[in-house]
Formats: structure tokens, C-alpha cells, sequence
């Protein structure tokens, strides 16, 4: 018999209004399954095909899932486990708390999947946008180990830590790139508005200008007619030439090589990828993920293709039967105090509390090297201001230095 979506309100036992979808033949059948969980039907009515409520939806921009809120979920639905509640029932509660429509529709059909006798893994598999594979991996070994509350609340750990890492980079990147832009607003503006008034007066005067006032002279026409327009139309189709270049393998390899040499950022992205990558290895192994597969979802979650390369060229290794550590050891990319803490995990039976602590190591090394970047960025970004503005300052004024001088020759020969 054919089935269909039906949107439906009910209460709880202690009166709680809950909405959902749920498939089945009928309205009457929906109301019985309803009834049989513990509901009370409030209002059950065919999905609506068209809902001119729904929010649109643009492809990269809003139509991602906050992290913070998957780790909220996560430990939420870990307490109500914990507590008794069936996943479905505690599913259905928390989708009604949930502000993400996109969370929030994919939670409603992972909730139908488990309805129909579909395992929680695989239904969270269907959401690949919403939920990472480090996500279903966990819970699938969450699922065979018979410990998905412990599971969901190390997710969420893991999540939380995370978003922390994430916020920590955008800080130690907001002032450097505010005083840039601060720096490209003002060269634009001694550019358009202050160079045009130089060259009226070097216009009238005459002579040979020097150089550097002719090159500052010849960008300032430039930006002053049409060239603006051309220079923000070749920003723009560098930026998208650029994006896919670091979207090819290749392209992507020189990116992260180039980025981990770069002066004082270097070190800190070089931290960032190390912290991901055992991180993200620590909670698959205490989740009870293989190690093969544990280092494959590593490799993708550590944001950085040297250290992505080394995690599964490692693989092959220890399908071997060789180490961890021996596996990383011969990758310049992994610090040896990193391949020696593995090595002792490895030796103690404690992988993943060894590899919890490098985590630790780095994460305190990355706070301490955030906290300090204004200090190692201020000499930089100061000699930067000072020739971007200087060069041109300087340019300007050059001209007047021989005009005063022919000035002064014309007077003492008179």
C-alpha cells in the first residue's frame, strides 16, 4: 500500500506539544502509531507540497549546520538516553527545541528512518551536509559497543573543542586583516582624493618629475577613471581562479606548504592541523573506531593536506602490522614529540589518552601563541603601514626638493 508524509502535533505525557512528520497509509494509521509511543494527536494532516513559509534556501550560505548546535543536540540527546527515554522519544523532543530548519528537518527524518527500523548510524548517513563521517563513525561504533550515551557526549566534547579551535583562529586573524583593509583604504584615498591635487600643481610648474611620482601619478589617473572598476573585476576573478586552484590536489599541497612557512602564521596552522588530526584520532579510538578507518576520518578532518598525506600514508603501514608511530615517524610534517607520545601509547596499551594529551599540549601551545600575536604582528604591521603610506608621501614630495633647489640656483644667479 502506498504511504505518505503526514505533518502531525501531539502532547506528551506531561503535556508537552510536539510537531513532526511520520509516513504512513492513512491519518488513522498515523494516530494509532502515535497513540502506541505514548501521544496525544492533536492534529495530523498530509504534508503540504507547496509552503510558501519555508525558507529559501541558497547553497553556501545558508544552508549549513552551526556546530555549536549539533554539539547542543548531541549532549542533549546523551542526558535523555541516559535517562531512560527510548532515542525516538528523545529524537522528537529535542527537534521541537532546535532553531537550525536545516537540523532540524534532517532530525526529523533520521527520527522516520528509526520508525521504520532503520539503525541510527545508517539514517544519519543520509545527511552527509549535517553530519560529518566522524559523527556516524562514533555512533556506529557507539552502536555495536552498546554505549551511545558515553558516545554522544564525547561528540559533543569534540564538537565544542572544535568550534573553540575555530574561534581562537578567526581572533588571531580579525586584526591583521582589519589593519589591512584599514591600510588599502587609505592608500585608495591618497590615490583618488590627495595625489590629483599634487599633479595640478606639478601640471602648472612643468619639468621632468622623478620616477617615483611618475609611477604614483600614472596608478592614481588609473584608479581615478575606469581602472577601479578593472582592478576590483581582476580581484575578483583571481579570488575565484585561486579557489579552485587550491581545489586541485596539487594546487591544495603547494597552498598548505606555502602556508606553514609563512612568518608567525606558519607555526600556528602547523598546531592547528597537529591538533585536529590527534584530536579527531583520540575520539574515534576511545569510541572504539578500527584504526585503519579512525585514520582515514582523521586525515580528512585535519585541515591540512601535508598532515591529511602522512595519516593515510600511514595506513598501508600499519596494515603491515608496523606502528603508529614507526608509520610517522618518516614524515617531516609530524613532530617527533608527537610520534614519541604515540609510541608510548602504543607500548602502554593508552593510544588514545596519549593522543588526548598531545591534543592538549597543542591546544595550550595554540591559546598561548593567539594571546601573544598582536605583539609579534605589531612590527610587521607597522613597517608594512610604513611603506605603503611613506612611498607615496615621499613621491609626492620629491619634486618640490628639485623645484626649491632650481629656485635657489635662478636666485643666486640673478
Amino acid at each position: 500500500m502506498p504511504t505518505t508524509v503526514f505533518d502531525y502535533k501531539v502532547r506528551d505525557s506531561n503535556g508537552k506539544l510536539i510537531k513532526g512528520k511520520i509516513e504512513s497509509e492513512s491519518i488513522a494509521a498515523v494516530g494509532n502509531k502515535l497513540r502506541s509511543m505514548g501521544y496525544t494527536p492533536i492534529n495530523i494532516r498530509p504534508e503540504s507540497k507547496l509552503d510558501l513559509r519555508q525558507d529559501i534556501m541558497i547553497p553556501g550560505i545558508n544552508d549549513r549546520v552551526n556546530l555549536k548546535e549539533v554539539a547542543l543536540m548531541s549532549r542533549q540527546l546523551a542526558t535523555m538516553v541516559t535517562a531512560g527515554l527510548t532515542l525516538i522519544r528523545a529524537l522528537a523532543i529535542i527537534t521541537d527545541q532546535l532553531t537550525s530548519k536545516i537540523l532540524q528537518s534532517a532530525i526529523t527524518t533520521v527520527r522516520r528512518d528509526l520508525e521504520q527500523g532503520v539503525s541510527f548510524s545508517r539514517a544519519l548517513e543520509k545527511h552527509p551536509k549535517v553530519f560529518s563521517p566522524l559523527y556516524i563513525s562514533m555512533i556506529k561504533a557507539g552502536e555495536v559497543g552498546g554505549s551511545l550515551d558515553t558516545t554522544l557526549l564525547r561528540l559533543a566534547t569534540t564538537i565544542e573543542k572544535q568550534v573553540e579551535l575555530r574561534r581562537k583562529v578567526k581572533s588571531a586573524m580579525t586584526y591583521p586583516a582589519m589593519v589591512v583593509l584599514i591600510v588599502i583604504v587609505v592608500v585608495l584615498a591618497l590615490m583618488i582624493f590627495v595625489v590629483p591635487t599634487f599633479k595640478k600643481i606639478y601640471t602648472t610648474l612643468k619639468g621632468t618629475l622623478p620616477l617615483p611620482t611618475q609611477i604614483v601619478i600614472t596608478i592614481s589617473n588609473d584608479l581615478a577613471t575606469y581602472w577601479l572598476g578593472v582592478f576590483i573585476v581582476t580581484l575578483i576573478v583571481a579570488t575565484v581562479l585561486f579557489k579552485r586552484w587550491i581545489n586541485t590536489p596539487s594546487g591544495r599541497k603547494k597552498w598548505d606548504t606555502f602556508k606553514i612557512k609563512v612568518p608567525v602564521f606558519g607555526p600556528l596552522i602547523h598546531k592547528i592541523a597537529i591538533t585536529r588530526g590527534t584530536g579527531t584520532l583520540a575520539s574515534l579510538l576511545a569510541s572504539g573506531v578500527g584504526i585503519i578507518e579512525a585514520l582515514e576520518i582523521s586525515a580528512d578532518n585535519s585541515g591540512n593536506s601535508l598532515v591529511a598525506d602522512a595519516l593515510r600514508s600511514s595506513e598501508d603501514r600499519v596494515r603491515e602490522g608496523k606502528g603508529l608511530a614507526e608509520a610517522l615517524s618518516t614524515f617531516p610534517i609530524i613532530p617527533n614529540m608527537v610520534t614519541q607520545m604515540i609510541d608510548t601509547g602504543e607500548e602502554s596499551g593508552a593510544l588514545d589518552e596519549m593522543l588526548n594529551r598531545v591534543t592538549k599540549f597543542y591546544e595550550d601551545e595554540i591559546e598561548t601563541t593567539v594571546a601573544s600575536l598582536s605583539s609579534l604582528l605589531e612590527p610587521l604591521i607597522i613597517v608594512f603601514l610604513g611603506i605603503s603610506v611613506g612611498f607615496i608621501v615621499v613621491s609626492m614630495y620629491l619634486p618640490m626638493f628639485g623645484y626649491i633647489a632650481l629656485v635657489q640656483k635662478n636666485g643666486a644667479n640673478a
